[in-house]
């Protein structure tokens, strides 16, 4: 991790994130801790982050998400160069495989 970020703070955080056991509960944390905004634009990245680590292209991400070349740019950066973060979750999560849509395997219960 990056020096720069890790202090007290981001840390109370990351703990305050690893208690989280539902997907609304991390909804409630989320809507209290950001704006709709900010929720969009990191759930959009992630959605960046899934298409790319399934092969696809700057065309057909922008296509289906109109996100910016320049943020999947930045995306696709951090999956090349980064501090493995998308990788580690996106090998937990099962989405590298390219068979699902939209980030979702079907039948799969959502934890």
């Amino acid at each position: 991790m990056n020096d720069k970020l890790k202090d007290k703070h981001l840390d109370d955080l990351c703990d305050a994130i690893l208690t989280l056991k539902t997907r609304e509960e991390c909804y409630s944390l989320f809507e209290d801790l950001c704006t709709i905004a900010e929720i969009k634009s990191l759930a959009q990245r992630f959605q960046v982050a899934i298409l790319l680590a399934k092969g696809h292209t700057y065309t057909e991400i922008f296509d289906e998400t109109g996100v910016s070349t320049a943020t999947i740019s930045r995306v696709k950066r951090c999956l090349d160069y980064g501090a493995d973060g998308y990788k580690t979750v996106l090998s937990r999560m099962d989405l590298k495989s390219g068979d699902e849509e939209n980030g979702n395997k079907e039948g799969k219960e959502q934890k």
